[in-house]
């Protein structure tokens, strides 16, 4: 299941990359240089705008929510509480004992 969700996620990603090259910009966009002119002239400028906005919408609330379901099903993740064993027993091994401060045994 993780690694459906990976592909997926990453497969979305790629469509919704692509999407956003594809619309109109201040510059005209990248719609014009791949054929999106006959596409735009066959449905119409506003209806294609309309149809890659939805589209970018979708994929980018795809991508998070494909994101969100990898990370309940990560395998083998450990605990926070594990991780923070950990940690304090390897600072417990690698930390020097205190120094104690000298006592001063002369008298004055």
């Amino acid at each position: 299941m993780y690694t459906l969700y990976v592909s997926l996620t990453i497969f979305a990603s790629i469509l919704l990359v692509l999407v956003v090259l594809a619309q109109n910009s201040k510059g005209g966009g990248l719609t014009s240089q791949f054929g999106g002119s006959g596409a735009s002239n066959l449905i119409g400028v506003k209806k294609t705008g309309d149809l890659l906005e939805k589209l970018t919408w979708g994929l980018a609330i795809a991508v998070m929510a494909l994101v969100l379901a990898t990370n309940f099903t990560t395998p083998n993740a450990a605990s926070t509480d594990d991780l923070l064993e950990r940690a304090k027993e390897q600072q417990d091994i690698q930390a020097p004992a205190p120094k104690q401060p000298a006592t001063d045994t002369t008298k004055k």
